[in-house]
């Protein structure tokens, strides 16, 4: 198998839904889970192949493979950083050795060639969620603000170099936001138990913060840095001079995602005509993409790429709020309900 065709078997989405699962499930870092979701996918068509050689992708699913196959450090390094600028064989060698430790696969060396399996994963690790009843709710700063900032903080920590903070720096700046203006804070919760597996944030900007949306996207990530000052300031329901909405947030758990994205979206046009009693003049919609299982969905809402981070893969998205706001989005329900 070429491991650049790994998308094919197993496409990008269902990898970061799987990494989703087992970070939340498993307790892995990003890094580690992607290697590892890379390394199921590689083993499992190997196996595959082994017994049907003209079978072509994608899989079927994500099932446990049973037999053990040959993965070199070289091949090891191909499967981890092929879309990666470094990571050499040591490197991948290393991670093959810290997958081992964890008891996600078992390293054999024979003296010549090198055999990976995976093994078994924790009992109820990929459980299914998704026929829990949930509905769209008002975010709650009394009740909501912990669970959503570790929510919000998971989305971080791939890239957070300070998660240990995120959560209650997070948590705080939920409820100062609440208590300025949450008409624009919504939560997805279970209905059973009223905890918030979803959330978005409207955020409602001052014109002279407009700036920022045309400078590095990492001027965004107030949540996730040690900055004291927040560069985007609040504008003050009435304000005629607000014309920007800045989707600070809008995340949902991905168990969740294929039932409720649409739902959530709806939910949100919604909110934003909600918006438009309080500032007349909003005409503009600017998110951040930092998590690539969102930009999928941004390019489906039809949203720009404006200004990009040569640091960084993050970049500023835009979308005039009118069109937006005439996207018929039940047809997008319609149209994912059938095709299931």
């Amino acid at each position: 198998m070429n491991t650049e065709d790994l998308d094919q078997w197993w496409s990008p989405e269902q990898q970061q839904q799987t990494v989703e699962k087992l970070i939340q499930r498993v307790g892995l870092t990003r890094v580690r889970a992607e290697s590892f979701v890379r390394l199921w996918i590689y083993a499992l068509v190997q196996e595959q192949l082994a017994d049907q050689p003209c079978l072509r992708p994608p899989l079927k699913d994500l099932v446990l493979p049973t037999q053990k196959v040959i993965c070199t450090h070289r091949q090891a390094a191909d499967l981890f950083y092929f879309d990666k600028d470094q990571g050499s064989d040591r490197a991948a060698g290393m991670m093959l050795d810290k997958l081992a430790a964890l008891g996600l696969v078992q390293k054999q060396f024979d003296g010549n060639t090198t055999w990976i399996e995976i093994q078994p994963m924790p009992e109820g690790w990929d459980t299914s969620e998704e026929t829990v009843e949930l509905k769209t709710d008002d975010f709650d700063p009394r009740c909501d603000a912990i669970p959503v900032a570790n929510l919000l903080a998971r989305n971080y920590n791939w890239m957070n170099q300070n998660s240990e903070t995120a959560p209650h720096r997070i948590m705080l700046r939920l409820r100062q936001w609440a208590k300025q203006y949450g008409t624009g804070m919504r939560v997805l919760r279970q209905v059973n138990t009223l905890n918030p597996v979803g959330f978005y944030l409207l955020y409602p900007t001052d014109s002279e913060s407009d700036v920022n949306f045309f400078s590095a996207p990492s001027k965004g990530l107030h949540l996730s840095t040690l900055t004291e000052v927040d560069p985007f300031q609040m504008a003050t329901p009435g304000d005629s001079n607000c014309v920007s909405v800045y989707v600070r947030s809008w995340m949902i758990d991905p168990l969740y995602w294929d039932h409720y994205q649409v739902p959530f979206l709806i939910d949100t046009q919604e909110t934003l005509r909600r918006m438009q009693q309080d500032f007349p003049n909003l005409c503009d919609l600017h998110t951040l993409v930092i998590h690539p299982l969102y930009e999928k969905m941004g390019v489906m809402l039809n949203f720009q790429k404006t200004s990009l981070d040569s640091t960084s893969s993050m970049y500023w998205m835009y979308r005039p709020l009118d069109r937006f706001l005439a996207v018929d989005l039940q047809s997008l329900q319609s149209y994912s309900d059938t095709n299931r």
